[in-house]
């Protein structure tokens, strides 16, 4: 079976409510967690603390614009088949 990530144009967005003291420890929460599951190139795209906690929005790359794109070399690998 293929990687699913594979199939992902630019990036995954996780969004959650994380119970924590400020809106800092809720950033370094996220960046965190989407760095143990395995992404190397993350970053948060919008971050609000509000009572308990903070309501986050943590973005990981699967590619960056100009990078080589898995499912565009699979479409080009078919179109120079014969």
């Amino acid at each position: 079976m293929s990687n699913p990530l594979h199939q992902i144009m630019d990036a995954l967005d996780v969004e959650t409510f994380i119970v924590c003291d400020n809106e800092l420890q809720g950033r370094n929460i996220m960046l965190n967690m989407l760095k143990n599951w395995g992404f190397s190139d993350v970053d948060i795209v919008f971050a609000q603390h509000v009572g308990p906690g903070t309501r986050i929005r943590g973005r990981a790359y699967a590619y960056r614009p100009a990078d080589k794109y898995a499912w565009l070399l699979r479409e080009a690998a078919k179109v120079d088949q014969p």
